[in-house]
C-alpha cells in the first residue's frame, strides 16, 4: 500500500515550451504560466523571452517563445490535459498544423526520459520529437539548464545548438 501512495505522489520534471504569435504575446505567455501553476504545476525557472520568425511560413507574425522548467504531482496524460485546457483558456482554436495562434504549450520532456504514448487521437513523443532542430526551444533552454542532456541522442543542450545551422542561430533575438 505504501509503494502505491509513493508512486502516486512523486514529483515529475518537465520542460515546458511556450509561445505566442498573436495578440498580446508577452501577456498570453505570462497567462499560460499563471494557469500552469493554477493547475499544479510549479515552475521552478523561467527562461527570458525570445522572438523568432514564425515557422515554417515566415509571413505569419514572429513567434514570442520561453521555456519552463516545472515540476508537477500530475502524470503526464494529466499534463497533457491540464495544457490543452490552457491553451483552450487563452484562445487556442483548431486550425491547420503551424498557424498562428495565441498560445502553444509543448512537453520538451518529461523526467529526463524517451517516451513515445498515444493521447486521444495523437502520439507524444518526449522529448519532443523536432526540439533538437528548433532554435527556440534551444536557446531559452540553454539559459535555464545548460547541463541538459537530450535523453534520447544522449547530447548535451550545447552540443545540440552547435549542431543548428548558422542562419538559425542568427534569426533568434532577446525580446
Amino acid at each position: 500500500m505504501k509503494r502505491q501512495d509513493t508512486l502516486e505522489n512523486q514529483v515529475n520534471y518537465a520542460y515546458l515550451a511556450i509561445g505566442s504569435n498573436l495578440g498580446k504575446k508577452i501577456m498570453n505567455l505570462e497567462f499560460a504560466k499563471y494557469k500552469l501553476s493554477q493547475a499544479g504545476v510549479k515552475i521552478i525557472k523561467s527562461s527570458g523571452f525570445y522572438i523568432t520568425k514564425s515557422w515554417p511560413n515566415p509571413r505569419f507574425p514572429d513567434y514570442v517563445n520561453a521555456v519552463l522548467l516545472t515540476k508537477t504531482k500530475l502524470k503526464i496524460t494529466e499534463l497533457f490535459k491540464q495544457i490543452k485546457i490552457i491553451e483552450k483558456s487563452l484562445g487556442r482554436k483548431k486550425a491547420p498544423k503551424n498557424y498562428p495562434r495565441t498560445c502553444d504549450i509543448d512537453i520538451i520532456d518529461f523526467n529526463g526520459k524517451s517516451i513515445s504514448m498515444k493521447f486521444g487521437q495523437q502520439i507524444i513523443h518526449l522529448p519532443h520529437s523536432n526540439m533538437h532542430k528548433r532554435n527556440f526551444v534551444l536557446m531559452p533552454m540553454l539559459e535555464i539548464s545548460h547541463h541538459w542532456v537530450h535523453p534520447k541522442f544522449k547530447k548535451n543542450i550545447v552540443k545540440l545548438l552547435l549542431e543548428l545551422p548558422n542562419d538559425e542561430l542568427n534569426q533568434i533575438k532577446f525580446a
